[in-house]
């Protein structure tokens, strides 16, 4: 695939992000848009590598035919990469932009050299798709009849309702909140993932002939937009629930009940909704002007919430993170194709060190308190450093004495990831959970504990990422499909593989 000697000719070259002091000033992408040549250059270091991990069960969960499309762009033939990438995965717009890229760790050509720019290739190939007119809506040619019920509308969600019209049923997303896309509407913030890249794709499905519903807060007896999921079994052949890992998890240390302490999603759902309906002219969101900012948190949800600080014009910014500070390259028990737990420096921290002058992550720190002032509002944290050491296999923690620092604060985001979704729905119907506290259903099956109820996604698998999102809405309408029909023709993304979590 690709030039035989590219990967020895030609460097990795990454598509660039906007100058850090430059997209500071706005909410627009960070992406810069590459010259074809270099798209082709790179994608001809994509190796004939006989087995291409990229898209195995170490690299890409949704089986992305990513040394088919690799080439394809090599050769100019875009419109054909198109159908290739389209073919696996129904966003590539989203993963291209959003994804880590389990694919580019798990890339032969990663043994010895840098990996191939598979994601840059990836989202460059459907905005050009999108640009010359190609994409296009696609109803079925023909309905069964069948009605099928998508409760959330992240990505499993869009996935699964994609695919379940495709197949010819009747389709309506529930959404809770005002406008459609779930985490990519209101979770990931506007520089990394633009609302119009995603309205765009929702119109695309609505003219397909899927029917969203907002403000329908299925479960919720306390909402004024509350919905009944046990009338929702009478109305539809099917449910799926898919409705996200969103209970947070919490730092319930003293000082917990200050004020200026927020949960990431609260910060980042909040300035999105603002900016959407009017430019944050509104005020209607958290502001981080002027203050001094601590993100706790290390991992894609703390760097947004370092950029949107940094784009209201904080007066300071540290990250904390607990872990210790990953090496350059692979550990010895990190080998390829595992993902690589190295160090890497993303957007925020980019734009952090181009304003402030140093990178804002502090590692190895355990917050301890958070210090309150007169008004009840936090004023900093206390905190101390820990070193950690294997014992019997596991990693443990101890605290280092004589190691206790405050630092300022007068806004603090909690971005410790998630622990399961949000129950009041599955409460209703009765679904059994898993020892996690997520919905309990088989991968593959996706079937939960209640006749014609399935579940699809983070509150299924447990907080993870947007492609293994696309992998469970796509696997649950081919098992609800099957349920409706008897038989399915629609592709099991990632059983063929092994993969089964």
């Amino acid at each position: 695939m690709g030039k035989p000697t590219g990967f020895k000719e030609f460097p990795r070259k990454a598509v660039p992000y906007r100058e850090p002091m430059q997209r500071l000033g706005d909410y627009g992408e960070i992406f810069t848009l590459p010259p074809e040549e270099h798209l082709k250059t790179q994608g001809a270091r994509c190796m004939d590598c006989g087995v291409p991990f990229c898209q195995s069960d170490s690299g890409c969960p949704i089986d992305n035919l990513i040394p088919e499309w690799n080439d394809l762009v090599y050769r100019g033939r875009w419109r054909e990469a198109l159908d290739r990438l389209h073919k696996t995965n129904n966003f590539p717009e989203f993963t291209g932009r959003a994804c880590p890229a389990p694919c580019e760790g798990a890339c032969v050509l990663g043994i010895t050299d840098p990996a191939v720019t598979i994601k840059n290739i990836e989202n460059a190939i459907i905005d050009r798709g999108f640009a010359e007119g190609w994409v296009k809506p696609e109803p079925p040619p023909v309905r069964t009849g069948k009605k099928v019920a998508v409760i959330g509308s992240g990505p499993s969600g869009l996935a699964a309702a994609a695919q379940l019209n495709k197949a010819g049923h009747l389709v309506t997303v529930y959404e809770r909140a005002d406008r459609i896309g779930g985490l990519l509407m209101y979770g990931i913030p506007n520089m990394k993932l633009d609302k119009g890249v995603v309205e765009r794709r929702v119109q695309l499905l609505r003219d397909e002939g899927i029917n969203f519903l907002t403000k329908q807060d299925v479960g919720n007896k306390d909402s004024a937009n509350y919905v009944d999921p046990q009338k929702l079994m009478k109305e539809y052949d099917a449910v799926l629930l898919s409705t996200g890992a969103t209970k947070p998890n919490d730092l319930p240390i003293s000082g917990r009940g200050l004020h200026g302490i927020h949960f990431a999603m609260e910060f980042l759902t909040a300035n999105t909704k603002s900016l959407l309906d009017s430019k944050l002219a509104d005020e209607q969101y958290i502001s981080a002007k002027d203050k001094n900012v601590i993100v706790i948190g290390g991992g894609d949800t703390g760097t947004d919430c370092i950029g949107t600080s940094m784009r209201h014009g904080c007066k300071s910014m540290v990250n904390f993170e607990l872990l210790p500070q990953p090496p350059k390259d692979r550990a010895p028990d990190n080998p390829w194709p595992q993902w690589p737990r190295i160090f890497r420096t993303d957007y925020g921290h980019q734009e952090v060190a181009a304003k402030f002058g140093a990178d804002p992550r502090a590692y190895c720190v355990m917050s301890k308190e958070f210090v309150g002032d007169e008004n009840g509002r936090v004023a900093g944290i206390r905190t101390v450093q820990v070193e950690w050491h294997k014992v019997e296999g596991q990693w443990k923690l101890k605290e280092l004495p004589n190691s206790d620092k405050f630092y300022p604060a007068d806004l603090v985001l909690l971005a410790m990831g998630f622990k399961g979704p949000e129950q009041y729905a599955a409460e209703i119907l009765g679904i059994e959970y898993d020892p996690r506290s997520n919905y309990k259903a088989a991968h593959g099956k996706f079937a939960t504990t209640v006749p014609k109820v399935f579940a699809a996604g983070d509150c299924r698998r447990g907080q993870s990422l947007v492609v293994w999102a696309i992998n469970e809405g796509r696997g649950a309408a081919r098992a609800i499909d099957e349920f409706l029909m008897g038989n399915s023709q629609l592709p099991a993304p990632g059983l063929s593989l092994g993969i089964a979590k």
